[in-house]
């Protein structure tokens, strides 16, 4: 059995104190210690060089990685940030100021995202909690029988607030409602588009939404305060 398992470390001292006794061969010292004469070669020559630093195990990490993002691009995907705080990986590309190379070897939104969780500059998104769907989709006929509402994903406006656009569409013949842009995705703030809305063109028999806030909840029937209004 090659080694104890408990500590390697001591049995590799004992191997070295046993050698420098002058007493034991290379050959014996395998078989005492029930490992290959290689083995004894390798921790003797470290021991010579190192001293017994040079017995503790090394890593076995290669010290070179062929498709490692070079450093100046690293350093220039961090520059790109510090300027701009609330950019995400996506949105942090190369400039005119950077050299060719740089541009070049610019690495993918998923390798940018994590350059900047090394350097502890971005923070993990909370998992937004939704319900299970409620049944099988209800398929329009007719116009005004189907409506689909569904959040298009937020952005930031020029003056850098926040806008949530919600559309509204009619399932059978395609036509937008409404396409408005709102501060928060709420309750308080949708209410009043789906007011104006049902003013204009009535109420649909089914309006189609995901399970998200603020049209579901986690909540009992995976109601929100929308849903029951």
């Amino acid at each position: 059995m090659p080694w104890e398992v408990t500590c390697p470390m001591r049995e590799r001292e004992r191997l070295v104190r046993a050698w420098t006794t002058g007493s034991y061969t290379v050959t014996e010292l395998a078989e005492v210690f029930g490992v290959s004469r290689r083995s004894v070669h390798k921790w003797l020559a470290r021991y010579e060089q190192e001293g017994l630093v040079g017995l503790a195990d090394r890593s076995r990490a290669p010290h070179r990685h062929p498709n490692a993002t070079p450093q100046a691009v690293v350093a220039a995907v961090l520059r790109k940030k510090q300027a701009h705080r609330s950019w995400g990986p996506l949105k942090l590309l190369p400039g005119e100021d950077d050299p060719p190379e740089v541009r070049e070897a610019w690495p993918a939104p998923s390798t940018r995202g994590a350059i900047l969780a090394r350097a502890g500059l971005v923070q993990p998104r909370r998992r937004r909690r939704r319900v299970a769907p409620s049944g099988p989709l209800t398929r329009a006929s007719e116009a005004n029988e189907v409506w689909c509402a569904d959040f298009k994903g937020w952005f930031r406006t020029a003056d850098g607030q926040r806008c949530d656009p919600l559309t509204i569409s009619d399932s059978q013949s395609r036509m937008l409602l409404c396409c408005e842009g709102l501060a928060r995705p709420d309750y308080a703030h949708v209410r009043p588009v789906f007011e104006s809305v049902f003013r204009e063109y009535g109420l649909p028999l089914v309006i189609r939404t995901d399970n998200g806030p603020p049209f579901a909840s986690v909540g009992a029937g995976g109601l929100s305060p929308l849903a029951v209004w």
